[in-house]
């Protein structure tokens, strides 16, 4: 009975062996190379995965940018910062962020979930993409206000309305002073002025 039982484990283990240095073997002989220049990109992008530059995350913006499929100025938590980053990269110019997602960036939100409504469907906490919803099947959810983007993805889902966006309080603590233009804009601003003397 006992040189059954060894008999059996070595069987098991001589087949797990063997089948470890196949999958080793195909790893090594079927292995697909990664873009390099959309690594780069996705490397500088925040990793949110918000949505707000309407792709499903950075990865799919990143491969699209590396495509020339769209243009760099479409991550708002990224903002100027990356932009520039991904212009520097690219060997591009720099462009402002797209107005359209400019307006949303200027006024940073969170979600609120109204406790009262919330019926516990757990589809707002399957769309967050930064899992900044907690809550249990059936029971009240509530917003982790500091992990939340504010990319309202968890609106949509929500069959009774009950999550709203509500501008971030500014506190001391979260206060920070504004970021200067960027000096293409400032230019293109002080000449417009200028003209705009001229021609009064």
């Amino acid at each position: 009975m006992a040189s059954e039982i060894i008999s059996a484990v070595l069987v098991l283990v001589g087949l797990a062996g063997l089948l470890g240095l196949v999958l080793g073997y195909a790893s090594v002989r079927f292995k697909v190379e990664g873009d390099p220049i959309t690594d780069q990109i996705d490397s500088l992008l925040p990793q949110t995965q918000c949505g707000q530059c309407s792709f499903a995350g950075c990865r799919p913006y990143a491969e699209a940018i590396a495509k020339g499929e769209v243009s760099i100025n479409q991550c708002p938590p990224g903002g100027e910062a990356t932009i520039q980053a991904l212009a520097d990269l690219l060997d591009v110019e720099a462009e402002p962020l797209d107005a359209e997602l400019a307006e949303k960036e200027n006024i940073p939100t969170v979600a609120v979930i109204i406790e009262d409504t919330c019926i516990g469907c757990t589809l707002c906490i399957q769309a967050c993409p930064v899992d900044a919803i907690v809550g249990a099947a059936k029971h009240m959810h509530t917003v982790i206000a500091s992990e939340c983007t504010g990319c309202e993805l968890c609106l949509p889902p929500c069959p009774v309305d009950c999550i709203v966006m509500e501008p971030i309080k500014e506190t001391p603590e979260s206060w920070k002073w504004p970021e200067p233009s960027h000096p293409v804009t400032a230019l293109q601003d002080i000449a417009v002025s200028v003209i705009k003397k001229e021609a009064a």
